[in-house]
């Protein structure tokens, strides 16, 4: 494995590579690898007006960008692979693949060491396949996302395998992914924990908390209907905040104890964590930023026992699990939950390692050992 001398960080050509730009917990990752390396260019296949500005002109762009029928730009995984793979990325020292879908494939020139920080192994050919094939969750284009996928799926996962063994060294956001690029990559990985922004739900006032919150994009595997299904049987109040394709589905089958707030500002969505008694967590997620805030606002998490969330729920100490991803599994578990033996302060310092700033030094410090190792290898 060739690189070149280990250098200060600072001083090396860095560029950063990522699948797309619009919205989530990936592009704050990317953020701060923007953060951490103001001048490296950020390659992407296609991005918002909104990111490029936050990301302050770094963006370079493929064709995607230009293609004129937003919503049909995730059925095109092969035209990502063509740009991506074809990249030129001369000059690079380092070279960071921020991705959970095509940005892993790319190709460096020797001498420049490819980092991986993996968010999942590509979920429509893996671990969501079958659920992906279910429902979509693009509406009216369902038909032909299921067609494309059922066509396509053994040449892309032959693809995606492949790919997933071109970088250096692959970083998982969690200890659930690195096992998930263990079990479908073959290769073994390190974690750091992607950035969360807990300063943000913090607060020092004493609160009266009432009721369950869950929020988030109402998407098939997120499982927002357990909650709001649970939640209906027993009369307990929640709130459900964010809106999705799931949306007209989970108002339908709501009884009388369950709102629906919509999308919210982020001081509300923050005054709503600090107010709850408990944030319902009912997906299986690669790592899940919107339960480590709650944590963070000190509310502790009600979560199904499997996923990113075994990383940071602590029965009795920052929420509570449920064995199975069922409305009678998460029903038991909220008729035994006792908010009153939480210390919300303990609650809310559990999330601390989950800050930005223990963020750029974790993974800061990956970096350099990744460095120090190619160069032991050379």
């Amino acid at each position: 494995m060739a690189t070149k001398t280990p250098e200060p960080l600072k001083t090396m050509k860095v560029a950063v590579v990522h699948d797309w730009l619009i919205g989530g917990g990936a592009e704050k990752v990317v953020l701060e690898l923007h953060n951490m390396f103001p001048y490296a260019p950020i390659y992407t296949s296609y991005a918002t007006k909104e990111w490029k500005k936050r990301l302050h002109g770094m963006v370079k762009t493929g064709p995607l960008q230009h293609w004129p029928f937003n919503r049909l730009r995730k059925f095109l995984p092969l035209l990502r692979i063509w740009w991506f793979t074809r990249l030129k990325l001369e000059g690079y020292d380092l070279v960071i693949s921020s991705s959970g879908a095509e940005a892993k494939g790319i190709n460096v020139p020797e001498g420049t060491l490819h980092i991986n920080y993996c968010h999942a192994p590509t979920h429509y050919y893996w671990s969501r396949y079958d659920e992906y094939m279910k429902r979509p969750g693009f509406g009216v284009f369902n038909p032909l996302a299921r067609l494309g996928l059922r066509l396509l799926v053994a040449p892309l996962r032959k693809w995606d395998y492949k790919a997933a063994q071109r970088p250096d060294y692959i970083i998982a956001n969690s200890t659930h992914i690195k096992d998930e690029i263990k079990k479908y990559y073959s290769r073994d990985a390190s974690v750091v924990f992607p950035p969360v922004d807990i300063a943000r739900f913090k607060t020092t006032e004493p609160t009266e908390r009432f009721g369950f919150v869950i929020t988030g994009r109402q998407t098939p595997y997120k499982r927002v209907d357990l909650a709001v299904a649970a939640c209906s049987r027993l009369g307990l109040p929640l709130k459900v905040i964010g809106s999705g394709p799931d949306y007209n589905m989970l108002t339908a089958m709501a009884g009388a104890s369950v709102r629906f707030l919509g999308f919210l500002k982020e001081e509300e969505v923050a005054r709503h964590l600090q107010l709850a008694e408990a944030f319902v967590f009912p997906g299986v997620d690669d790592f899940g930023i919107a339960p480590v805030e709650a944590l963070a606002a000190g509310t502790p998490v009600i979560a199904y026992k499997a996923g990113g969330a075994l990383d940071y729920v602590k029965p009795g100490v920052s929420g509570e699990f449920f064995e199975e991803q069922t409305v009678e599994s998460l029903m038991e578990t909220l008729q035994d939950f006792k908010p009153e033996k939480y210390d919300n302060k303990k609650v809310a310092s559990a999330a601390t390692k989950f800050s930005i700033a223990e963020f750029h030094t974790q993974l800061e410090k990956e970096i350099r050992h990744c460095i120090e190792t190619a160069e032991t290898q050379r």
